[in-house]
C-alpha cells in the first residue's frame, strides 16, 4: 500500500474546507485535500445563491464552489479526488486511508466532511431537487416571495423554517407525520399562532407534482388514506441533517446525533492536532458563510498548533 507524509490533511471539499484550505497554503502548510464523494459539497446541488457576501447578483452553487476550489489551487494547496475511508487516531502522525489503498500521515488534520440533509426518499423530490425543492428555507426561501409552499417536519429547525417561510410566502402548509410535534413547547405555539401556516396531522407526503418545477403536492393522510392535492411553488424538507462523522467515531467526541464537538470559540477536537470545520460541527447556523469562516479558524488553529510543536 502507498503511505505519503503530510503536515496538514483536510477532508472535505465544502466552503469549510476550501477556505481551509486557502489559509493553510497561504501559511505555507502545504495541505492536501481530499474531496470526498461530493467535490464542493452540498452547494453544487444549489442552484442560485444570493446570500453569499461578494456575488451582487448572486451566484450558481456550482460555479461559486468551483471559484473557491480555482483559489485553493492558486494558493498552492494540493486538491485530490478521493474518500477518506478509514482513520487511526490513536498516535502521531495520525493516519487516514483514502479509498482504501493509501495511507497518509499527517501531523494536523482538519476534518470538513459536512451534512447530508434526510430526504423523504420520493423520486419525484430528487427530480425537482433545485426546481422547487429545497432542504434549506433560509438558504432558498426568498425565491418564493409572495407564493404558497409546503414544508415537512416536526422538530425545531421544522418549526423555525416554517415560521421563516411565513414572512415571506402566502401561505405555508405544514406536515407532520403524527399527532404531535416534536419541537418544543414555544416553537409550536409560535407555529399554531401564526395565521398563514396550516399544520396538517397524521400526514405524509405521497408525491410531489411537476414536470419541470414544482407546481403542488398529494398528500395522504396516514389514518384514513384520504389523498389531497396542494397546489404549490416550493417544498421543503425539514427532517433533519446526518453529519458525515461516522469514520472519525472511536477517537473524536460528538453530540448523540454525530456532530463532532469544538472547544467553544475554537475548531479544536479532544485530539490534539485535530480540528474540525462547517456542517460536520455546525447544526445550527449551516450557511455557506459560516462554514467558509469555521474553515479560517480551523487552518489558523493547525497553523499555531504546528508551529507551537516545531513541526512548520
Amino acid at each position: 500500500m502507498e503511505s505519503e507524509r503530510i503536515h496538514c490533511l483536510i477532508i472535505g471539499s465544502g466552503p469549510a474546507g476550501y477556505t481551509a484550505a486557502i489559509y493553510a497554503a497561504r501559511a505555507n502548510m502545504k495541505p492536501v485535500l481530499y474531496q470526498g464523494l461530493q467535490p464542493g459539497g452540498q452547494l453544487t446541488i444549489t442552484t442560485e445563491v444570493e446570500n453569499y457576501p461578494g456575488y451582487p447578483d448572486g451566484v450558481q452553487g456550482p460555479d461559486m464552489m468551483q471559484d473557491l476550489e480555482k483559489q485553493a489551487k492558486r494558493m498552492g494547496a494540493d486538491i485530490r479526488w478521493g474518500l477518506a475511508t478509514k482513520v487511526d487516531f490513536s498516535q502521531k502522525p495520525y493516519k487516514v486511508w483514502i479509498d482504501e489503498d493509501h495511507l497518509i500521515e499527517a501531523d494536523a488534520v482538519i476534518i470538513s466532511t459536512g451534512a447530508s440533509a434526510k430526504w423523504l426518499g420520493l423520486e419525484s423530490e430528487q427530480r425537482l431537487n433545485g426546481f422547487g425543492v429545497s432542504a434549506c428555507a433560509v438558504c432558498d426561501g426568498f425565491f418564493f416571495k409572495g407564493k404558497e409552499v409546503a414544508i415537512v417536519g416536526a422538530g425545531d429547525t421544522a418549526a423555525e423554517e416554517a415560521l421563516y417561510l411565513s414572512k415571506l410566502c402566502t401561505n405555508v402548509h405544514m406536515f407532520v407525520r403524527k399527532d404531535h410535534m416534536r419541537a418544543s413547547k414555544v416553537m409550536q405555539d409560535r407555529v399554531l399562532a401564526t395565521p398563514n401556516i396550516k399544520v396538517y396531522w397524521n400526514t405524509e407526503t405521497d408525491e410531489v407534482l411537476g414536470e419541470k418545477r414544482t407546481e403542488g403536492v398529494r398528500i395522504r393522510n396516514i389514518l384514513t388514506g384520504e389523498k389531497q392535492e396542494i397546489p404549490i411553488s416550493g417544498f421543503f424538507v425539514a427532517i433533519g441533517h446526518q453529519p458525515n462523522s461516522d469514520i472519525f467515531k472511536p477517537w473524536i467526541n460528538m453530540d448523540e446525533a454525530g456532530y463532532i464537538l469544538t472547544q467553544p470559540g475554537t475548531s479544536k477536537t479532544n485530539m490534539e492536532g485535530i480540528f474540525a470545520a462547517g456542517d460536520v460541527q455546525d447544526k445550527i447556523y449551516r450557511q455557506a458563510i459560516t462554514a467558509a469562516g469555521s474553515g479560517c479558524m480551523a487552518a489558523l488553529d493547525a497553523e499555531r498548533y504546528l508551529s507551537v510543536n516545531n513541526i512548520v
